[in-house]
């Protein structure tokens, strides 16, 4: 377990990296909304309301494998030298000291 604390873990994934992907997630579903309300005006409105489904259903696991292989791809693990001194990240939860109420 001692060699867990040789390697340095970090997320590198930014708001940028998953924009494009939310873009055309939002397009795709704009899409099918136009299409439902097309077809709302048909004689069988539940056509509609299966258009919608089925696009956000097929749609829905090819952007949650989109975003998982993104951050993936923004996992470092890179090995650090037993003598470089590891100093808290200043953005780290758990070095933050809790509010204190002055009364």
């Amino acid at each position: 377990m001692n060699n867990i604390q040789k390697y340095r873990f970090v997320c590198t994934l930014t708001f940028g990296d998953i924009y494009g992907q939310i873009i055309v997630w939002l397009i795709t579903i704009t899409i099918s909304l136009a299409a439902a309300l097309g077809l709302m005006g048909a004689r069988r409105p539940v056509y509609a309301l299966a258009t919608v489904g089925l696009v956000v259903l097929l749609s829905l696991p090819f952007l949650l494998f989109a975003f998982v292989t993104t951050l993936l791809n923004h996992i470092e693990l890179s090995p650090v030298d037993a003598s470089t001194k590891m100093e808290p990240m200043p953005g780290n939860v758990s070095q933050q000291q809790p509010v204190q109420t002055t009364s």
